[in-house]
C-alpha cells in the first residue's frame, strides 16, 4: 500500500503533474495558516459576517500563500546547497517552475479577492502582499529585514476593520500592536536558522544583530505588542489582560534565563518567545470592540 501510494506520487511528477501535498508544503503552510486563523476569528470578533469571515480569510491566505511559494521559488538554489531535504522544491518533490507560477497566481489573487470589501480595502490588502514579498526580495538579506513585517502585520488587523461595511477606519492602537507582533515574529522567526542561513549569504537585521541580540528584540516587541493590546482598547485593562501581561513578562525572563544555563542554545529562549507570540494573538483576538 505504502509503495504504491510513493509509486503514483512518483509518476505524477515525472509526468509533470505536481504534488498538491508538496505544493502545499512549498507554501510554508504552518505560520501562513496560523495568520490566517488569526485574522479569520479577529474577523468574527470585529462583527464580520458569515461571508465577510470567508473572504478576509481567503484574501489573507492568498498573501500568506504567495510570499510562501515565492520564498521557495528564490530560495531554491539556497536550500539545495544546505541540503534542505524538507524543501519541496530542494528535494524535488515539486518543480520550481510549478512552485513560482502558484506564487504569481496568489500574488494576483490576493488583491482580486479583496475587491468585494471596496477600494480601501483592495489597496490595503495589496499593500500587504507588496510588503510580503518585498521580505522575499531584496530586503531578507538587508538591514532592513524587518520593515515588511512591521508593515504588513501592522496593516493585516487594519484590513480586517476596513473590510466591514462602512469601512471604518481602524485605531492606532490595534495597528501598532499588529505591527510590533510581526516584529517580534520576524526575530523569533529567524533565531533557529542563524547559522545556516548566514553560511549562504542572507543577513538581514537579525543576522547582524546577532543571537543574543535578535532574542532580546524579539521579547521586547513582542512584550510591547502585549502592552498596547492590554493598555490600548478604550476603558480600563482588563484582568485576563493584566494577567497575560504578567505572564509575557515572566515567560520572557524565564526563557533567557535557559537559554544561558543551557550553555547559549537558542531553543529556551525560542520557545519563550513563540509562547509570548501565541499569548498576543490571543490578546489580538479577544481584544473587543475595534471600531
Amino acid at each position: 500500500m505504502g509503495s504504491s501510494v510513493a509509486w503514483t506520487r512518483s509518476t505524477r511528477h515525472t509526468a509533470g503533474m505536481p504534488d498538491p501535498l508538496a505544493l502545499l508544503k512549498a507554501s510554508h503552510p504552518e505560520p501562513g495558516g496560523a495568520v490566517t486563523l488569526a485574522m479569520a476569528l479577529l474577523a468574527v470578533g470585529a462583527g464580520h459576517s458569515a461571508w465577510g469571515v470567508l473572504g478576509v480569510a481567503a484574501a489573507i491566505g492568498a498573501t500568506q500563500l504567495s510570499v510562501g511559494w515565492v520564498n521557495d521559488w528564490l530560495d531554491a538554489d539556497r536550500d539545495r546547497v544546505t541540503g534542505r531535504t524538507d524543501k519541496p522544491v530542494a528535494s524535488g518533490a515539486v518543480s520550481r517552475r510549478t512552485v513560482g507560477i502558484a506564487g504569481l497566481v496568489a500574488s494576483l489573487a490576493a488583491p482580486l479577492l479583496g475587491l468585494p470589501f471596496g477600494p480601501a480595502a483592495t489597496v490595503c490588502i495589496t499593500l500587504i502582499t507588496v510588503f510580503a514579498l518585498l521580505y522575499d526580495w531584496p530586503l531578507k538579506s538587508t538591514p532592513l529585514s524587518v520593515v515588511p513585517y512591521l508593515v504588513a502585520f501592522g496593516l493585516m488587523p487594519a484590513f480586517v476593520v476596513i473590510a466591514l461595511p462602512g469601512h471604518p477606519w481602524p485605531p492606532a492602537w490595534l495597528v501598532a500592536a499588529g505591527a510590533l507582533l510581526g516584529g517580534g515574529a520576524h526575530f523569533a522567526n529567524v533565531l533557529p536558522d542563524l547559522d545556516d542561513d548566514a553560511a549562504t549569504g542572507v543577513v538581514g537585521l537579525p543576522h547582524r544583530l546577532g543571537a543574543t541580540g535578535s532574542q532580546l528584540a524579539a521579547g521586547a516587541l513582542l512584550l510591547a505588542a502585549t502592552l498596547t493590546l492590554v493598555l490600548g482598547p478604550p476603558g480600563p485593562p482588563s484582568w485576563p489582560g493584566l494577567s497575560a501581561a504578567g505572564a509575557a513578562v515572566v515567560v520572557l525572563p524565564c526563557g533567557w534565563y535557559a537559554a544561558r544555563r543551557a550553555n547559549g542554545r537558542r531553543v529556551a529562549m525560542f520557545r519563550a518567545v513563540i509562547v509570548v507570540a501565541l499569548i498576543d494573538v490571543v490578546l489580538l483576538v479577544l481584544s473587543g470592540p475595534v471600531t
